[in-house]
């Protein structure tokens, strides 16, 4: 069984779609594909469906929910559940050991490498693992290739109680460090004038984040246009005093006095030495 999380939920078995449509059943096929082989508690899928205080009838209409998806598992197996075949290789059995009741709880039997969002997890690590060690072209290649997984926000059809909230969150958190750190390698690899608008755009969709503006300072400066790098940095200035009543980070604020002091260390990216982020260029 694949399933895609990582944008609209999406799974599939045996080569046929399994996509619920009914809400709470849709959640209950996510909680469980972020817990791939590891059984949920009946008790973290009821506050999932209807928050710290569920209705007596809870218990069983979650037996209901799971049925729905059993069935809808069945079909796509080529036999609908409750069909009269029988056996250990009847849709029904094969349903039944695909999503399994486990102790006090419900469990897929999938590998994580069915499941998009840990397959973007190994990759980026694989790829934050290969900038520290200095491999700048692969970090970006391994990170592109982590990224090209997501196919829109996490979970983004989804309705999200409590705990998909996090998960989808820290997904979310992940996805922008992985992008962070291949536009840091792709930055060392001269490729400041290729990233230009794409860091306009993620400045613009994250207004405070000081990382992605130093980034964004550094590509605008190697690119000749110094005083819209200048500019950048006015405007984040400006949001921070006025909304926040905070000056940029240290780091932000000696990168800016470097660029003012045309530092000869910002002209060229880095080609050896140790793999910094943009970010701490310039940290204490």
């Amino acid at each position: 069984m694949r399933i895609r999380i990582l944008g609209p939920l999406h799974a599939e078995t045996a080569g046929a779609p399994v996509v619920p449509s009914a809400a709470k059943t849709r959640q209950i096929m996510a909680l469980l594909a972020l817990h791939p082989g590891h059984p949920v508690p009946v008790a973290t899928l009821k506050e999932e469906l209807w928050g710290a205080v569920p209705p007596n009838s809870a218990h069983s209409t979650l037996q209901t929910y799971v049925l729905r998806l059993r069935r809808a598992l069945a079909a796509a197996l080529g036999r609908p559940y409750g069909a009269p075949e029988t056996g250990p290789d009847s849709g029904a059995a094969r349903a039944r050991a695909l999503l399994a009741t486990g102790h006090d709880g419900y469990l897929l039997r999938v590998a994580e490498s069915d499941v998009d969002a840990f397959a973007f997890q190994r990759a980026a690590q694989a790829g934050h693992s290969a900038f520290a060690d200095g491999d700048s072209a692969r970090a970006a290649r391994l990170l592109r290739e982590a990224l090209a997984l997501w196919k829109g926000p996490a979970l983004v059809d989804v309705r999200a109680g409590a705990a998909l909230r996090i998960h989808a969150a820290r997904l979310e958190e992940a996805r922008l460090l992985a992008t962070e750190r291949r536009l840091d390698a792709e930055l060392r690899l001269g490729l400041h004038g290729e990233l230009l608008a794409e860091l306009v755009e993620l400045t613009r969709l994250h207004p405070a984040n000081e990382r992605l503006y130093a980034q964004a300072m550094v590509a605008f400066y190697r690119a000749g246009r110094q005083s819209e790098a200048l500019q950048l940095y006015r405007g984040l200035r400006r949001r921070l005093v006025e909304e926040l009543g905070l000056e940029p980070a240290p780091q932000l604020q000696r990168l800016h006095q470097a660029m003012l002091s045309v530092d000869p260390r910002l002209d060229a990216p880095a080609h050896g030495g140790r793999p910094t982020p943009t970010f701490d260029l310039y940290a204490a």
